[in-house]
């Protein structure tokens, strides 16, 4: 039966976002909130903005929409009765962990609100990492963490801090082609869905569908050509949301044959990870700030072998989904099983870094 609601969630969140993203896209050209085109971009004219602004508020009525008609037939008509079983079984721990809900919301908001910022004022990289920081802490000093059976506050928190701030930002960096960002976390989020609802965690599920379905419904204005981005703020915003909802989530259970499933984030986000840690490798070799912006992207390299724009996206795509479906088997498979997913894991890897040094290679050559 939660079929039902997740569906009524998915499609109420894309249905928001089908409307939103154009209204935005008006709102931006109207006021000039335009991402202009330079040496490190790859559009040649400008384009609009405030594409996350739509996301967040799709994403976030959506959420509230559903919470309020629950609450509201539970308690304050008492229409106990009139309601499934299943829906009120889940009642008592929805209210249990609507405080934490509440913060992360509010924290994305704040997330959404610094990109805002820097998509119009252009803030440095230091403020924007000590911002993110900041709201990391926020979420950490409301319970919110990674434990990873770590008994010790200190070091569970610090590890929090590197992977929400970390993944905020890969997204960020992930956000240089036309449905790129947007497109990976789409596939992200739908296979976290696939695992929460598989583990029964079906609150944290309706909110990565609700999420994936926001996303979704930008991509219909994102993909190649594109008629609006989302800016510094969406691609935080996608990248924040999926960093905190893969902490509350749970991965190992007791039936997992080992404990290899605690590593399934990092692989279902390896793509936007990878990026990032080669893109900053590159800028530290060649001596140049690691904020500082440049065409040595994955999806930039794709296009340096002779790929299209849109044909580097799906590949992208491609290499996200065939490295996060394998990571689902890790709930199932033993240590044996679990060697050869990471293995096949890192060979892909190793077939995108022997990619990226060819490309590297036509680009020297035609230079």
């Amino acid at each position: 039966m939660w079929c039902i609601v997740y569906l009524l969630c998915f499609f109420m969140s894309l249905f928001l976002s089908l409307i939103l993203v154009p209204v935005a896209r008006k709102f931006a050209i109207k006021h000039n909130i335009l991402d202009q085109p330079d040496d490190r971009k790859i559009h040649l004219e400008p384009k609009p903005l405030l594409g996350g602004v739509a996301i967040c508020i799709a994403f976030i009525v959506t959420i509230l929409i559903n919470l309020l008609i629950l609450f509201c037939c539970s308690e304050i008509f008492s229409l106990n009765h009139l309601m499934p079983n299943f829906l009120l079984d889940e009642v008592t721990l929805i209210k249990a962990v609507l405080p934490k809900l509440v913060v992360i919301l509010f924290s994305g908001i704040l997330i959404l609100g610094l990109g805002l910022v820097d998509d119009i004022h252009k803030l440095s990289a230091k403020t924007k990492l000590m911002a993110q920081i900041m709201v990391a802490l926020l979420l950490i000093s409301f319970g919110i963490r990674i434990t990873l059976f770590i008994e010790n506050n200190l070091i569970s928190s610090i590890i929090t801090l590197v992977w929400i701030v970390g993944i905020t930002n890969a997204f960020n960096l992930l956000d240089n082609m036309d449905g790129l960002s947007a497109g990976v976390a789409f596939i992200a989020s739908m296979i976290f869905f696939a695992i929460a609802a598989f583990q029964g965690q079906v609150f944290t599920a309706t909110i990565l569908l609700a999420f994936a379905g926001s996303i979704f419904g930008f991509l219909r204005y994102n993909m190649y050509p594109a008629r609006i981005f989302m800016g510094d703020a969406g691609s935080m915003f996608i990248g924040y949301m999926l960093a905190v909802l893969t902490v509350v989530s749970s991965y190992y259970t007791k039936s997992s044959p080992t404990l290899f499933p605690v590593i399934m984030p990092v692989l279902i986000l390896g793509v936007p990870i990878f990026d990032t840690i080669f893109v900053l490798a590159v800028r530290i070799k060649n001596g140049k700030p690691v904020s500082e912006g440049d065409k040595n992207h994955f999806s930039h390299r794709l296009v340096n072998l002779g790929m299209t724009q849109k044909q580097a996206v799906l590949f992208i795509y491609l290499i996200t989904f065939c490295v996060g479906i394998n990571a689902l088997l890790l709930c199932f498979v033993n240590i044996w099983g679990s060697g050869v997913i990471l293995v096949q894991a890192v060979c892909i890897f190793v077939i995108i870094v022997i990619l990226e040094r060819i490309a590297k290679r036509n680009s020297d050559k035609k230079s």
